[in-house]
């Protein structure tokens, strides 16, 4: 694997439900074309990265903070189980290396060093994140970040990124046809498998729902006045679409809408 193409895929580890799926979708799309996604195994988009590489014939190298035998966190055993066995994993660190903190931006460096570029799905303005991709760039890798909302702290970062030079991601052809290594790939056909059931179909009323949240998240009643329906109906609607993976319930009472595999 460590012979391969690489792309860094990095972020929040408090990420949003969206970016995590974002971060699954287009490592999914990245693995199926034969490139092996890179990360660090932390919470958030880092696991998200891992898991959705995995599915395809680009597996997954991560990056340890601790010693080899050590799995942090250690809510992540059985996914490094799994990398293990299907994927890679690399530490620097020795035998029974706890989770310093210092452990982690010497992690990120090594991180930078084997991609032929970084993506930052979703991050802080002053993140690890934020430092890896910076490392890239000094390292000559290429820089690319996911727009956000300009309400999301976790978009800033990104933001910051993308004013900075960093190559906007809208689809995965944004990065296979930046690197000259991926330029082949883009011409390839799309190789995502089938093998999600399609969702059941919607009804009129959802349709709105979902219609309305789609430039941003709202409240109940916000969702409520747009669309004429009783807060009861809203909240037994908005039930039904978390259930079925279209939208996602946020602090404050705000509910997002989810795009599934939109990096394809």
């Amino acid at each position: 694997l460590l012979s391969r193409p690489m792309i860094a895929m990095v972020g929040s580890r408090q990420a949003s439900r969206q970016g995590c799926l974002n971060a699954f979708s287009l490592a999914r799309a990245l693995s199926h074309r034969g490139i092996t996604v890179i990360s660090g195994l932390a919470r958030g988009i880092d696991a998200a990265a891992h898991k959705g590489a995995l599915t395809g014939q680009g597996s997954t190298v991560a990056i340890l903070g601790t010693g080899i035998d050590k799995t942090y966190p250690a809510a992540h055993d059985q996914l490094a189980r799994e990398i293990a066995e299907k994927g890679l994993l690399v530490s620097s660190f020795p035998l029974g290396a706890p989770p310093e903190k210092w452990h982690f931006p010497r992690r990120n460096r090594i991180i930078a060093a084997l991609a032929l570029g970084c993506v930052v799905v979703e991050a802080g303005l002053t993140s690890g994140s934020i430092i890896t991709a910076r490392i890239a760039a000094d390292l000559g890798r290429e820089v690319f970040a996911l727009p956000g909302s300009i309400h999301s702290p976790l978009s800033r970062g990104c933001h910051q990124l993308l004013r900075e030079g960093a190559q906007l991601v809208e689809t995965v052809y944004d990065i296979l046809n930046e690197i000259p290594d991926f330029r082949a790939l883009a011409r390839q056909p799309n190789l995502f498998p089938p093998d999600d059931c399609p969702a059941p179909p919607l009804g009129r009323e959802e349709g709105r729902v979902l219609a309305l949240l789609t430039p941003g998240p709202l409240t109940v009643d916000q969702i409520s006045q747009g669309t004429g329906l009783t807060s009861r109906q809203v909240s037994l609607m908005l039930i039904t679409l978390e259930l079925l993976g279209h939208v996602a319930p946020l602090p404050g009472g705000r509910f997002e809408r989810l795009v599934i595999n939109g990096y394809s």
